[in-house]
């Protein structure tokens, strides 16, 4: 499957952003989806994840009640809407694909969105 990152941008705190992941490829119901961060200087780190019919997700604590991760199975694309934006969440966003499992194992990285949040 490849994935292709879009939506990244410059905000003030407090603003918002929705980043868009599109895949194509194998059948996008075979895949959990993830989203994942890297901050400069830092490792990159879980931010979301949503299981292949988007009835279950999952989120770091730090994004918890802030960010939203959806999909549309129909446009083999998920989303992230982040809301109440900190500069703390500046950050290169990656969407990435796991086979469906109960230990999911991201395989498939897309290009990554840079995300600037500013004080």
């Amino acid at each position: 499957v490849q994935l292709q990152a879009s939506g990244g941008g410059l905000v003030q705190a407090g603003g918002s952003l929705r980043l868009s992941c599109a895949a194509s490829g194998r059948t996008f119901t075979s895949y959990t989806m993830g989203w994942f961060r890297q901050a400069p200087g830092k490792d990159r780190e879980f931010v979301a994840q949503i299981n292949w019919s988007g009835d279950y997700t999952r989120y770091a604590d730090s994004v918890k009640g802030r960010f939203t991760i959806s999909r549309d199975n129909a446009k083999n694309t998920v989303y992230l809407q982040m809301n109440s934006l900190k500069p703390e969440d500046t950050a290169v966003y990656y969407c990435a694909a796991a086979y469906n499992s109960r230990s999911p194992k991201y395989d498939y990285w897309g290009q990554g969105t840079q995300v600037t949040v500013s004080s």
